[in-house]
């Protein structure tokens, strides 16, 4: 399964981005309102520039405490993220987070952002091509 067709099965909300310059208390309560694990750190909406996510917040809040809260996303983000296209594989993109250990991946094409996948999103695709392989293969072994 593409990239792209995981994008198609999760709708067109587009991605939720954030400039630098934001507080990370303002980023934490975005995450928490839209029920999400990260956003995409960017200037102009167009480009990834960073990513923030809730295990960054919480790794900076173990090591310097609350006053972390009152600091800029840009001073917390990974910077330049890993990213892929549309045109890669889900196997391709879970193997790359599994080994970078990280859970959200811009998707940009010709240096714009196009999407984002999480590893959820990924797993969930392919636990659905997994399903419709054993059925074919029951399918086969019935006769069908």
């Amino acid at each position: 399964m593409l990239v792209q067709q995981i994008l198609k099965s999760k709708g067109n909300d587009g991605v939720i981005t954030i400039k630098p310059g934001t507080r990370v208390s303002e980023a934490a309560q975005i995450l928490a309102e839209r029920r999400i694990g990260g956003l995409v750190v960017s200037s102009n909406g167009e480009t990834a520039e960073g990513i923030l996510s809730e295990r960054d917040i919480v790794r900076s809040l173990a090591v310097r405490g609350a006053n972390c809260m009152q600091e800029t996303v840009d001073e917390m983000m990974t910077r330049n993220p890993v990213c892929c296209t549309r045109q890669d594989s889900s196997d391709a993109v879970l193997t790359r987070m599994t080994d970078g250990r990280f859970r959200h991946m811009p998707v940009v094409e010709d240096g714009k952002l196009v999407g984002i996948v999480t590893i959820g999103d990924v797993v969930k695709a392919r636990l659905q091509e997994l399903a419709m392989e054993k059925s074919a293969l029951e399918g086969m072994i019935m006769g069908h």
